[in-house]
């Protein structure tokens, strides 16, 4: 014979468990597509930092072996090339700095949450710094 009220408790063990997957499956999904939007954004910034740190005065190397940036035009080069860049999704903008012989190209992003959505709205935020330098080739 069977307890009066087991099927309903069975019922919303059941109900409770599938709303555990679904949120599960919520975080394993967003989180899957922050990574990836991620290693876009860091594609980005390795790109444009190497793109702004081969801006090298060329006159004075040719004159004396040194590697040296072209501050200015380094930063533009960098800035063109996210520019140029065809996986924006995630963008949303970017700091080029120029210091020394290093170009820093931080990228600054937001990735909208998909199934989480419904519990939550809200986006994560992605932040990729990458720095480049001029080196001689061997």
């Amino acid at each position: 014979m069977r307890a009066r009220g087991a099927a309903g408790t069975i019922m919303l063990w059941l109900l409770g468990l599938c709303l555990l997957l679904f949120a599960l499956g919520g975080i394993s999904l967003d989180l899957w597509r922050a990574f990836s939007e991620r290693r876009a954004l860091a594609a980005t910034a390795d790109a444009a930092a190497l793109a702004g740190a081969s801006v090298i005065d060329e006159d004075r190397y040719r004159a004396t072996g040194e590697v040296v940036l072209v501050p200015g035009a380094a930063a533009q080069r960098a800035r063109e090339d996210i520019v140029g860049q065809p996986d924006r999704r995630a963008f949303s903008s970017a700091d080029v700095r120029v210091v020394g012989d290093a170009v820093t190209v931080v990228v600054h992003g937001h990735v909208d949450f998909t199934l989480l959505r419904l519990l939550q709205p809200g986006d994560f935020a992605v932040t990729v710094t990458a720095t480049a330098t001029p080196r001689r080739s061997s």
